[in-house]
């Protein structure tokens, strides 16, 4: 048998067996059908379809119609001959007709174009239908991002580009007329590059914000969007608190940078002229150094890269040198010298300067000396001096300016 299959004749013979078998049995259908037309419900067939399109038909140049619903319910009744083909081959259109009305309302039946030999019911079989004058206008996209603030910080929506910034409306006068607003939304949300080539829907609003379903010459449109982290350069403050321990003074504060760039959206940027460090507790400043001070950054600002400051602080210390002994030059061979004040023939130092150079002070190479080279027996005032190596920028303030003696 398997060789007859492979035979092309004997396929031929077979496929004409099942052509004339089914033309028997369909003209044997139409046949008893017509013959048994007058016995109801003898081979009848019934048949639902719920997803049937209406077509309207009118002068679509000059008027829209509203009312008239999307789909209809179709139930077709016959031999299985006649309404078979139809479900199969949906060979048939159910319409509205509105050719030749007038604008305002009409009361009209779906009508389709089936066969007479077809019992055809149609839901819903008559609607209301409103005629109006065709209106189409243009109107400009507008967009609005979703999510700006989940943007990696100091990040904003930079330019964007629409592949259409415009889209046709067609729709009734008296809708147009309600149009507020054509608009696109972009959710930016979790973006952390630029957004290329997406399709979004486009919504039209009236003017109370409520959406409307028209008509649009396209449902959607390709937007693409950079972000920009907008940046400026602003001063630096060094910010302080406290007071510096007791002896110590500040003589400078310095900082390695004067100004920084800094990050942030736009409208954060504007409202700021400089930043500030953390403040500096002077009361833990003991000696002279370099410090390293974090920004004092606004709410949504960063410095970038730069994410410390080297502050350089000079203080200077004063330091009391107690009980100096005050030292005689020059008195001449016989003479003896006393000291009337101070009587004790001692003094304190005052030294002030940097602490640095402060910390290599020794108090033993500090010498106070009077010079009485030349002076006569009896009471004189006479100045003091101070004689040291130390650092000339250290200054020295002695109790005593001058010191009374008497030489005998």
């Amino acid at each position: 048998m398997d060789n007859w299959f492979q035979s092309k004749w004997f396929i031929r013979v077979l496929a004409l067996a099942f052509a004339v078998t089914l033309f028997i049995f369909v003209n044997v259908e139409t046949n008893s059908s017509g013959a048994d037309s007058s016995i109801p419900g003898r081979n009848i067939q019934t048949q639902r379809l719920d997803d049937v399109p209406v077509e309207i038909k009118i002068d679509s140049e000059n008027y829209v119609v509203s009312g008239v619903p999307e789909f209809a319910t179709v139930t077709l009744e016959g031999s299985p001959a006649t309404i078979m083909p139809a479900i199969f081959n949906r060979n048939f259109s159910v319409f509205v007709d509105l050719r030749g009305l007038e604008e305002g309302n009409h009361p009209v039946e779906l009508q389709h174009t089936l066969s007479d030999d077809i019992r055809v019911y149609i839901e819903p079989k008559s609607i209301d239908v409103t005629i109006e004058e065709r209106a189409t206008e243009e109107f400009p996209i507008a967009v609005e991002f979703l999510n700006t603030d989940d943007l990696p910080q100091g990040y904003e929506v930079g330019k964007y580009e629409l592949e259409q910034s415009s889209v046709t409306i067609t729709t009734s006068r008296r809708i147009m007329e309600q149009i507020g607003v054509v608009k696109i939304y972009v959710d930016v949300g979790g973006v952390d590059s630029p957004i290329r080539n997406r399709e979004v829907p486009i919504n039209v609003y009236d003017t109370q914000g409520n959406e409307m379903n028209v008509r649009l010459d396209r449902e959607s449109v390709v937007v693409s969007v950079d972000f920009v982290n907008p940046s400026k350069v602003v001063p630096i403050k060094v910010e302080r608190t406290g007071e510096l321990p007791e002896n110590f003074s500040s003589l400078s504060v310095s900082a390695n940078l004067e100004e920084v760039e800094i990050y942030a959206v736009s409208e954060v940027l504007e409202g700021i002229d400089s930043i500030s460090t953390e403040e500096i507790d002077l009361s833990q400043i003991t000696e002279s150094g370099t410090i390293e001070v974090g920004f004092d950054l606004p709410e949504g600002v960063s410095t970038g890269e730069v994410e410390t400051l080297e502050v350089t602080i000079q203080v200077e210390e004063t330091r009391v040198i107690e009980a100096i002994g005050i030292e005689e030059e020059d008195l001449s061979d016989g003479q003896d010298i006393t000291f009337i004040e101070p009587e004790n023939a001692q003094m304190d130092i005052k030294v002030t300067g940097n602490e640095a150079l402060m910390r290599e002070l020794n108090p033993d190479d500090i010498r106070v000396v009077v010079n009485v080279d030349g002076l006569e027996p009896g009471e004189h005032t006479v100045p003091v001096t101070i004689d040291w190596d130390a650092d000339e920028s250290l200054t020295v303030t002695p109790e005593y300016e001058e010191v009374t003696i008497e030489i005998e």
